[in-house]
């Protein structure tokens, strides 16, 4: 999809705050409450936006320990490969997964209260899915930067 300048400005503001209301983009983009409208709702119906969430604080809901985990599996086969993606796409303590390149075959970011909770949820992964192998897993010391933003330039790709 093409996007101009617009496209990229509106973008970047709900990127920073998806609450913001039509009229408070207008007052930061040169457009008319009802031409961010139109463009919002293109944006999200042609799949640029996938969807608005909130991000919460991990310790104010109980869940203070990230973990991030590299995961290798024994055979690349595809339906053991779906069956592990299924698994940890229904997982609510996966926040995150990736299919790498590496050392590992997926990475994760994990949430949980506590380790306890982590390490039953890890046992319960490797007793569903036979086909990991091993995982490694890093505990978070303290959160540098969290977020999913893409800074779009006003002009082209880059």
């Amino acid at each position: 999809m093409d996007l101009d300048a617009f496209d990229r400005q509106l973008l970047n503001l709900v990127q920073q705050d998806a609450s913001r209301t039509a009229e408070q983009l207008a007052t930061h983009v040169a457009l008319s409450v009802s031409a961010i409208q139109r463009r919002l709702k293109r944006l999200r119906e042609e799949g640029v936006v996938e969807r608005h969430v909130a991000v919460l604080d991990p310790r104010q809901v109980g869940r203070p320990t990230l973990f991030v985990v590299a995961l290798e599996v024994e055979r690349e086969r595809p339906e053991l490969l779906a069956q592990l993606r299924r698994w940890l796409d229904a997982e609510p303590h996966v926040q995150q997964a990736y299919y790498v390149t590496g050392g590992a075959d997926f990475t994760l970011v994990v949430t949980a209260p506590d380790t306890e909770t982590y390490d039953a949820l890890m046992s319960r992964m490797v007793a569903d899915n036979p086909n990991v192998r091993r995982f490694t897993t890093n505990v978070v010391l303290g959160i540098v930067k969290r977020g999913l933003a893409m800074p779009l330039p006003e002009r082209g790709i880059s």
